[in-house]
């Protein structure tokens, strides 16, 4: 599995925590977090998602607020609200990650941890949040024939 791949599953595992019992928890999520890793890199760039996610939460939930209609972001289950919070991030604010790559990471995220149907769910609301709110640039970006994950778009 690509770095970066566990490096979202961690930063999710964190997220959902710190989303279920507030922010009491972080310090000793991203403690354990980093222990389980075992690569610098990996918890690193968890870390990193897990802060600017964390950091922007409000304007996030702005956003996949105002694309979801009629989905409440309380009544999402909180492994998908957690799912596109992380993925809002990266198509929003990491200019390093194409979007495809976040798109695409979503998916499979929600696939893995959640229904059959959240992969669905997850790459519509962050479509249109791409289409919608992403800068610009990145909008038009494509991404090469490697991304910046090692991942072939």
């Amino acid at each position: 599995m690509r770095k970066r791949t566990r490096a979202r599953q961690f930063a999710l595992e964190v997220l959902y925590q710190v989303d279920l019992c507030g922010t009491a928890v972080l310090e000793e999520s991203l403690a354990d977090m980093v222990e389980r890793a075992g690569d610098s890199d990996v918890s690193g760039f968890a870390s990193a998602l897990v802060r600017g996610t964390l950091q922007k939460c409000p304007e996030l939930d702005r956003v996949i607020g105002e694309v979801a209609q009629n989905w409440d972001l309380s009544r999402m289950a909180t492994i998908d609200r957690n799912i596109l919070r992380l993925g809002a991030y990266e198509l929003l604010f990491r200019d390093d990650i194409p979007p495809k790559v976040s798109i695409n990471e979503g998916i499979e995220l929600g696939k893995l941890y959640s229904t059959a149907e959240s992969g669905t769910f997850v790459n519509g609301i962050l479509d249109h949040i791409k289409n919608g709110f992403a800068p610009a640039a990145k909008r038009a970006a494509q991404p090469s024939d490697e991304s910046p994950d090692g991942a072939v778009p």
